[in-house]
C-alpha cells in the first residue's frame, strides 16, 4: 500500500479589488450576468464571464426549470456558448460571482461538480490550464490557476 497526497494551491484576494485590471473587469461582468439569472426556485443566482484567447468576453448565468435536472449552471451556460461561437479559441480565464435572494453571500462559491468537469473538458482540451476566479457578492475572491486545482482527480478522454 502507498499513501498519496493531493494538493491543490489557491490564491485569496481580500475583495474584488485586488485583482488584476482585467480580470476585475470580467468579475464586473459575472456580477452584471449574475443579475440576470433565471432561479425561481432556489433564489440562489451566479453568473459567470470567459475571457478567450481572442480578447471576447462570454457570459453566463443559471437557468433554473422546474424540471431541476433540466436547468443549467452559469459556468456551464458560459463555456458551453464559447464552445459554440469559438470552437477552436482558448478560454483563458474565467469569473463567477454568486448570490442569494435568502441572505448576503460572502463566502466564495466555486463552481458545482458538474460545472468542474465540463471545464476541465476545455482546459484538456486546449492543452492550457483556466485560470478560475471566484466570490459571493461581495468579500474575499478565491483564485486557482487551473481547474485540476479544483478537481484533482479528473476524468478526461484518456480514460476512456
Amino acid at each position: 500500500m502507498k499513501e498519496v497526497e493531493i494538493t491543490s494551491r489557491l490564491v485569496v484576494y481580500d475583495d474584488a479589488d485586488e485583482l488584476p485590471e482585467h480580470i476585475r473587469i470580467l468579475m464586473q461582468k459575472a456580477v452584471e450576468a449574475r443579475k440576470k439569472a433565471y432561479a425561481p426556485y432556489s433564489r440562489f443566482k451566479v453568473g459567470a464571464a470567459l475571457l478567450l484567447d481572442n480578447e471576447e468576453v462570454v457570459i453566463g448565468s443559471n437557468q433554473e426549470n422546474a424540471s431541476y435536472p433540466s436547468g443549467l449552471c452559469a459556468e456551464r451556460v458560459a463555456v458551453f456558448q464559447a464552445g459554440a461561437l469559438y470552437p477552436e479559441v482558448k478560454i483563458r480565464a474565467i469569473a463567477i460571482s454568486a448570490a442569494s435572494d435568502n441572505r448576503t453571500v460572502l463566502t466564495p462559491i466555486p463552481p458545482c461538480g458538474a460545472c468542474r468537469q465540463s471545464l476541465a473538458e476545455y482546459e484538456v482540451k486546449q492543452s492550457e490550464f483556466i485560470e478560475l476566479y471566484f466570490m459571493g457578492e461581495a468579500g474575499k475572491v478565491v483564485k486557482s490557476l487551473s481547474v485540476k486545482d479544483l478537481l484533482p482527480l479528473l476524468f478526461d478522454k484518456s480514460n476512456l
